[in-house]
């Protein structure tokens, strides 16, 4: 077989999986940015490994191998990547002021288009599920070790046998099962069930993400208040305080958002993790409107419950948006 021909017969079987592996490297390593990369280094890998690939399991279980022990090897002696709520800390007075960490890898959303961007009618495009990237989901991954991470992801989302995952991981079985109940047992807590998230693509969750971005737009903070859950939470990385309840919430804002009144900002609408979000620009001095920050939202009971807010600049990038916007 020629190298042509392999490069052929290898990109015909493994390129429809190119957006779940996205999604498994995403939910190990919690960062977009370094999903991307471990892809690319997984199909590397992969190719340069092809000539020897006996079949003796599928393709896609070959590549969810080689995926898997890429991104263990890259997170070797690497911090978990938190969000604010997971620092240990209470919540913040929300007119104090505000503490950044820059030097922290806080954890990132997962634009939608990376997962199910292509046609709807292509089985790869609902392989991955909306809970199993679910940023509650993913935040509470980083709560586990790495390995720990890889067996629940193979056992719990992949759906994978116990001697399948301790074959990938060169562990026993025993071992497997082992990390499993800890880690499930770990997850409850940082994790636990909760009120039912709003599902996204209906009228009525699209209706609350549009005034909910009226609002803003009108920076209407009283409006903002109302569409918010008794209990809500407002994060915002790098930031390291996150706020509780309505009052807080609206006290930050006023205090100590740059916007003075409506039309300072505007809004594009955008999703990740299967969840709205909605691209900020702040106007300037001289009035042009450029990236200020990304805000996913957490829909429940009808109202907003969570507000992520992320002011890397570079993910607007990731998200297809433009960093400044035309008048």
């Amino acid at each position: 077989m020629t190298v042509a021909s392999i490069d052929e017969a290898f990109l015909a079987q493994v390129e429809p999986l190119r957006r779940e592996l996205t999604a498994h490297c995403y939910r190990m390593t919690g960062s977009i940015h370094d999903a991307e990369d471990l892809v690319q280094e997984t199909y590397l890998r992969a190719w340069r490994a092809f000539h020897g690939f006996e079949g003796r399991a599928s393709v896609r279980t070959w590549m969810y191998q080689i995926a898997t022990n890429t991104c263990l090897t890259a997170l070797q002696g690497k911090e978990r990547r938190p969000l604010p709520t997971g620092l240990g800390q209470a919540s913040a007075d929300p007119v104090a002021t505000l503490e950044v960490r820059n030097e922290i890898s806080w954890l990132e959303p997962l634009p939608d288009a990376m997962v199910w961007g292509g046609d709807p009618t292509d089985p790869a495009t609902v392989v991955v599920s909306r809970e199993s990237v679910r940023l509650a989901y993913i935040a509470a991954l980083q709560h586990l070790t790495a390995q720990q991470r890889a067996v629940i992801i193979l056992r719990d989302v992949l759906a994978w046998r116990a001697n399948e995952v301790a074959e990938v991981l060169g562990v026993s079985v025993a071992s497997v099962n082992s990390s499993l109940q800890r880690a499930r047992a770990h997850l409850a807590k940082v994790d636990p069930p909760t009120r039912a998230e709003v599902a996204t693509g209906d009228e009525r969750s699209r209706r609350l993400v549009e005034e909910f971005a009226a609002a803003f737009e009108r920076y209407d903070v009283g409006r903002v208040v109302e569409l918010l859950t008794e209990d809500a939470v407002w994060e915002m990385p790098p930031f390291t305080g996150w706020y509780a309840g309505p009052a807080d919430i609206a006290e930050l804002i006023s205090t100590q958002c740059p916007a003075q009144g409506p039309g300072d900002m505007r809004i594009l609408p955008s999703s990740a993790n299967g969840q709205p979000v909605l691209a900020v620009y702040m106007r300037d001095g001289d009035g042009v409107h450029r990236a200020f920050q990304l805000q996913q939202l957490t829909l429940s009971d009808g109202r907003v419950s969570h507000v992520t807010c992320y002011f890397d600049l570079a993910l607007f990038e990731a998200f297809g948006l433009p960093s400044v916007l035309s008048a």
